[in-house]
């Protein structure tokens, strides 16, 4: 009697003379079962679950995807048995076929039953252990009991065991999404979804917390935090040597090598002989992290030498010591345990070795005998690593400093004439900013110069003269000073800190020239205790995606957004998580309007000015008195109202000009510049450096940020008591004066015929309840850019107004709103600039 084909409603439901998907066919396994999850873009996201069994893959659409949380009943519908062979399917299923859209092996392996499977199977209880690239662990499917449905309803539910963590905490399907397809199939029982404690990491392996991921285009180090003293527990950490060089990160993907400095800059052009050093090491794809260095006669880094190694174009000694991968061979490693990348990076080093490349080393395990041993050898101190970290793109108690001596970087603010037969300059005068952004002075180094070093300073400080102090007054007495524009950094070494907040005894080091003087300030070392305890009280996220709040609910969280860069709604939300601390100092007291996209980039936009907040947590209504005529406008109250309004589809944040304890007065003008067609980016980076040139001849302070789309926002922190009419009209007459004088590049009237290859200067976001994008809000346009503050010396690198987006906004999380530290304090009134414009207020 002939067996009734089991595929039979499988191939009834497709046509393959259209589709690519198999009619049958695939190996049986011999001694494994298999299993494989597709994640499905059907007219519903699901994720199909499919165990081998009987020469067939049984199967269920899981709507919602598997969960690690033992709580979580995740409903499985079951479907018709698919071939063996679909195991291996990926790709898209064309529109009106069965199924239509695209389809990606989400996750694959074996599994082992629980038990007889047949009797299970039958009996709607089918229990079983997994073991795949993200799926690990006991599971069990049980059918419910039918209401009359078409096809079984069953439930797909994690087994209490090691795996099973809290939804909470983990959830696979959002911090997982990606295809398995290139990966071999696992072995059973050696991958674990969370880090291992106990076992030492196996050289060149695998990691389970290894995300499959694209290499992402730029990367942020992390970085370490100064401390006073060692850690207690030594056996936790990993200790290295504090290289005296600079930070370093190379980017490789197939035969292309980059270099980047710790702030982004490329310096590829800089460092032939290393480039070409790392292509030939045919290293596997990824972000490398290290410092270079130059030795000396001894074998001990100098920076002095490293600085003339550039100046010379002698960078053949430049040695290469890398000590993390982040990224490697298609993989994102950042969550996976440091003990565990530094195994997998020295194999790799090991099996391509060279000279130039070399793998920073373990430096002994006591820290207090290190850093006496490290001091004694004059090296510049010692850097210890929780074994156990992840690598964060910011600054992190799990890493930190152990110095021999003080040292640290200072912005030079002018110098001295030379004194008898001294050449080219006597001292350097030094600063640091404060937290409120003005250089303070610190200090002079007058030693470690050698004559060509004076003739080079001199050179390049005659370049940067200014008859501005760039300190407060008074701060430097007793001297007849060169003033430069505060552009330089220089190392330098010292005994101690007066109380004055001068340093004492200090020696020169070199210039360098990878960090933005405006992030130099004093660098104080902190208890190690304290550091960790603040990172766990801190509402900055200290992982790449921010942490939702248990109470939050996410409907539809796997919704796609933004079809050019596959974000979904979870994503969005996430990111949101990861800036909030960041955007409330934006948001704080001002009324905001939301514009709600629930279809998407693309689909209809709401712009909500009003709104009920009851369902809203964090969002508040402001005093109706302050608009009487309408419904109550809406705040942003706390970080947690951000997430709320995401949740609600919202993706653009937008602000007003004053705040609800001052409504009445504007406390900031915006000029948002706007291209017209067929002006390019670096025509838009000079239309703001004359926006500011205005600005400054006007007495006016302007702050820049990008826009996240194609433009750039200057904002002037303002104060004095004028009202919206005031304000706005003011500002239309500072655009007027730039169009007029430069009509050239700005056009002065708002259409497009008007603006083609000009620029629009938008005033009108100066009017009586007009808004503006708030800084890190994402916006509603292909690629979901964000707008994000920058430091004015920085717009020369910046390559376009949606340069940061969600998904690399971590990169730039270690500034976050840095550059606008003094925005608070820089505020003025509008008095001397009207009267130097000759503009007069209208009664």
């Amino acid at each position: 009697m002939a067996t009734a084909d089991p595929l039979k409603v499988y191939k009834a439901k497709r046509n393959f003379a259209i589709t690519s998907e198999p009619a049958a066919g695939g190996n049986v396994a011999v001694g494994k079962l298999t299993f494989v999850i597709q994640k499905h873009w059907a007219s519903r996201l699901h994720y199909d679950f499919r165990l081998e069994l009987d020469g067939t893959m049984k199967s269920w659409a899981v709507p919602k995807g598997p969960s690690y949380d033992t709580k979580d009943k995740r409903m499985a519908v079951h479907v018709e048995d698919h071939p063996i062979s679909y195991s291996d399917f990926e790709g898209t299923i064309p529109e009106k076929q069965y199924g239509a859209g695209k389809v990606i092996i989400w996750d694959k392996g074996t599994w082992e039953p629980l038990g007889d499977p047949h009797e299970g199977y039958e009996s709607g209880n089918l229990k079983f252990e997994i073991h795949g690239h993200k799926m690990h662990g006991k599971w069990v499917l049980v059918r419910m009991k039918g209401k009359g449905e078409k096809q079984e309803p069953w439930l797909l539910i994690k087994e209490k065991d090691d795996y099973a963590r809290p939804a909470t905490e983990f959830s696979v399907v959002d911090e997982m999404p990606d295809s398995v397809k290139a990966l071999t199939m696992p072995g059973a029982g050696k991958a674990k979804v969370r880090p291992a404690t106990a076992a030492k990491p196996a050289r060149g392996k695998a990691q389970p917390e290894a995300v499959k991921a694209a290499l992402p285009s730029m990367l942020s180090p992390e970085l370490a935090t100064l401390v006073d003293s060692p850690p207690s527990t030594p056996e936790d950490w990993i200790f290295e040597i504090k290289f005296d060089g600079y930070r370093l990160l190379a980017r490789v993907e197939g035969k292309q090598v980059r270099l980047f400095t710790r702030n982004g800059h490329d310096w590829t052009h800089k460092l032939p002989t290393l480039q070409k050093g790392l292509a030939a090491m045919t290293l596997p794809d990824g972000w490398y992290d290290g410092e270079i260095v130059v030795h000396d006669e001894n074998g001990k880094p100098n920076f002095g030498m490293l600085h003339l190694a550039f100046d010379g174009s002698n960078t053949a000694e430049i040695v290469y010591f890398v000590f993390d991968a982040p990224y490697c061979n298609s993989y994102d490693m950042r969550a996976v345990p440091l003990e565990a990348r530094r195994a997998m990076l020295q194999s790799l080093l090991e099996k391509a070795p060279s000279d130039m490349v070399r793998f920073s080393a373990e430096f002994g395990n006591d820290p207090q005998e290190l850093v006496i041993a490290a001091c004694k050898m004059g090296l510049e101190g010692v850097i210890g690593k929780r074994r156990d970290s992840r690598y964060v793109e910011r600054r992190s108690p799990e890493w930190i400093k152990l110095k021999c001596g003080q040292r640290q970087e200072f912005v030079v603010g002018g110098y001295t004439d030379p004194q008898g037969s001294r050449t080219g300059i006597g001292s350097l005068l030094l600063g640091v900013y404060d937290k409120d952004g003005v250089l303070q002075y610190a200090g002079n180094v007058g030693s470690g110069f050698n004559e060509a070093t004076l003739r080079e300073l001199k050179k390049q400080l005659a370049a940067l003269d200014t008859d501005k102090s760039p300190f407060p007054p008074k701060a430097v007495a007793g001297r007849k000073p060169h003033w430069v524009k505060p552009k330089l950094i220089a190392e330098v070494s010292f005994a101690e800190w007066t109380r004055t907040g001068s340093v004492r005894h200090a020696v020169f080091q070199g210039l360098r020239d990878d960090k933005p003087a405006k992030g130099i300030k004093r660098e104080t070392a902190r208890h190690l205790e304290d550091s960790m305890a603040a990172q766990s009280k801190s509402t900055e996220p200290v992982a790449p995606a921010g942490k939702l709040p248990a109470s939050l609910k996410v409907t539809n969280p796997d919704r796609v957004i933004d079809a050019q860069s596959g974000t979904t709604k979870i994503e969005l939300v996430r990111y949101y998580a990861l800036v909030g601390a960041l955007m409330m100092e934006h948001l704080k007291g001002r009324p905001v309007s939301l514009v709600r996209a629930p279809a998407g980039v693309g689909g209809e936009l709401f712009f909500q000015k009003h709104a009920e907040v009851g369902k809203l947590p964090g969002m508040k209504q402001m005093d109706q008195a302050l608009d009487p005529d309408h419904p109550p406008m809406l705040e942003v109250g706390s970080a947690r109202g951000i997430l709320s309004a995401a949740q609600w589809n919202v993706v653009e944040f937008h602000t007003q000009n004053a705040t609800g304890r001052a409504y009445e007065t504007p406390n900031r003008m915006v000029f948002d510049l706007d291209p017209g067609e067929g002006v390019e980016w670096p025509t838009m980076q000079e239309a703001a450096q004359l926006m500011r040139a205005f600005l400054d001849e006007l007495g006016l302070p302007g702050f820049l940020k990008t826009s996240g789309g194609k433009g750039l926002h200057v904002v002037v922190p303002i104060k004095g008591g004028y009202d919206w009419d005031t304000v706005k009209d003011y500002s239309q007459a500072i655009v007027q004066h730039m169009a007029m004088t430069l009509p050239d590049r700005f056009a002065f009237k708002s259409g497009p015929r008007n603006r083609v290859g000009k620029i629009f200067i938008d005033y009108l976001r100066n009017g009586r309840g007009a808004t503006t994008a708030c800084a890190w809000s994402a916006r509603v346009r292909p690629g979901l850019g964000i707008s994000v503050p920058l430091a004015w010396d920085e717009l020369s690198v910046v390559k376009a107004g949606d340069q940061w987006n969600v998904h690399n906004a971590h990169t730039r999380l270690d500034r976050g709103n840095e550059p606008w530290a003094a925005y608070a304090k820089s505020a003025k009134t509008l008095a001397a600039a009207m009267k130097k414009m000759g503009y007069k207020v209208t009664e």
